[in-house]
């Protein structure tokens, strides 16, 4: 193509060079040089292809070379990765034989660590030695095989703890009061079962992030808490008596929320409690201010018994005076001023009776409404919640019980009481009646 614009080019100038009066020599000449230089220059292309050509036929070669190498290099890994993988199931199969034994003691070892854990955590030792659990449970947790050393001081943790189950010890520790303060207290604990500082019964409270001894809200009995006093107070190597809760504080714990019994009317008996309550001291006043009134006459009447001059103040001063302000009177005229004169001396001696009577037969109806008003609200809040919290309906049930067993309370004690005034008035009205009919004895033997 080159060579065909160079001749197209001669041409060109050949056609002008005529124009301008060249001769025809000068344009074959002109033609000669370019079809020479066309020549020259296709030479030049040939060679420079067959150069191209030659560097090609090198660069595939050479190309050839190089996937030759490295299909063997393939070949030759291949080889070397299936073997490695030969020794690698093999090595395997080794591992998992001679870590049999050993895996299945590190399980072993990774329960017992957490089992162990949670009972140090739970025990009172650890307030004399806090921090005991952490290393157990970071073995518990680990992946690795436990070392000797560490197997060592699990079974020291474990001995530690049972020593300290069966010693007496006073220490420092650090103590939250009853109101909420925080101190450093000397503590003695009995073994892993209690703890007492200042007399006052401890408790360990795992349930918060920083466990410490507490100082429970309400303590034991008066006994168990000098019991406790005079164990702090003891002198080395002096044996003295202590109550142990063997259950780990659990048996304290339930002191704490056990309620004493003006708690139990206070918040569960509610207003009935309260009227109960009130008809029972209205009924012991009333029942104590009848007891005194019937000894004190009865006092009297026996004063008056020793005595045959009749003494208007009492009952039976008063039925004698009869027989003496008519002295005259026939039998049947006496008999019946003296009836009289019983009768009047009735009233006084029976007032009061038929009203314990009334309170001793509405005290166990209150416990009865109360045993309603209860068990309502029992089941307004089976209605709202259901019954899958028993807790839900526990208040409106210990109202029910708290009311019946006060009305019960209050009830028992006033019949027998109100059963033991009325045999006392009776008495006295018998001797009255006794003491007349005498009377109209003596007159009748005289007639």
């Amino acid at each position: 193509m080159k060579s065909f614009k160079l001749t197209l080019i001669a041409i060109a100038v050949a056609l002008s060079g005529s124009a301008f009066g060249q001769t025809l020599e000068e344009l074959a000449e002109i033609v000669r040089r370019a079809a020479s230089e066309e020549a020259q220059i296709n030479e030049e292309r040939e060679a420079e292809f067959l150069r191209e050509r030659n560097n090609q036929r090198n660069l595939l070669t050479q190309a050839q070379r190089e996937k030759a190498a490295e299909e063997a290099r393939s070949d030759r890994l291949k080889a070397e990765y299936d073997r490695l993988e030969r020794e690698l199931a093999e090595l395997e199969t080794v591992l998992q034989e001679r870590m049999g034994n050993l895996g299945e003691l590190f399980g072993i070892v990774r329960q017992a660590s957490g089992d162990i854990q949670a009972s140090l955590d739970d025990s009172m030792v650890s307030s004399q030695y806090p921090g005991r659990g952490e290393f157990l449970s970071e073995l518990a947790q680990r992946k690795e095989l436990p070392t000797v050393p560490e197997l060592r001081q699990v079974w020291e943790r474990m001995m530690t703890e049972i020593a300290q189950s069966g010693q007496v010890v006073k220490y420092t520790a650090p103590v939250e009061r009853a109101n909420g303060e925080k101190q450093e207290l000397e503590v003695v604990r009995v073994g892993v079962f209690n703890a007492i500082s200042n007399g006052a019964f401890l408790d360990w409270d795992t349930s918060k992030s920083d466990e410490n001894l507490i100082e429970l809200a309400r303590q034991p009995a008066a006994r168990f808490q000098g019991m406790a006093s005079d164990l702090q107070s003891a002198a080395p190597g002096e044996v003295v008596d202590m109550s142990v809760d063997f259950s780990r504080g659990q048996i304290l714990r339930a002191v704490v929320q056990t309620k004493s019994p003006i708690e139990r009317v206070q918040e569960d008996g509610g207003i009935v409690g309260y009227v109960i309550i009130g008809v029972g001291l209205l009924g012991l006043l009333l029942c104590l201010w009848k007891a005194f009134v019937l000894y004190t006459t009865s006092g009297k009447i026996r004063k008056q018994l020793k005595n045959e001059t009749a003494n208007k103040a009492n009952p039976l001063g008063r039925v004698m005076a009869v027989y003496a302000d008519n002295p005259d009177s026939d039998i049947e005229t006496l008999e019946l001023k003296l009836d009289e004169a019983i009768l009047r001396e009735t009233a006084p001696l029976e007032s009061g009776l038929a009203f314990i009577k009334v309170l001793y037969v509405v005290a166990p109806l209150l416990g009865l409404l109360g045993t309603v008003v209860g068990m309502i609200a029992t089941f307004q809040m089976i209605t709202l919640f259901g019954t899958g919290d028993p807790r839900m309906m526990a208040g409106g049930i210990s109202t029910a019980l708290v009311t019946t067993v006060l009305g019960l309370v209050v009830a028992i004690p006033l019949t027998l009481l109100h059963s033991f005034l009325q045999g006392k008035s009776k008495a006295l009205i018998q001797l009255l009646e006794e003491q007349a009919a005498g009377i109209i004895a003596r007159m009748a033997e005289r007639s």
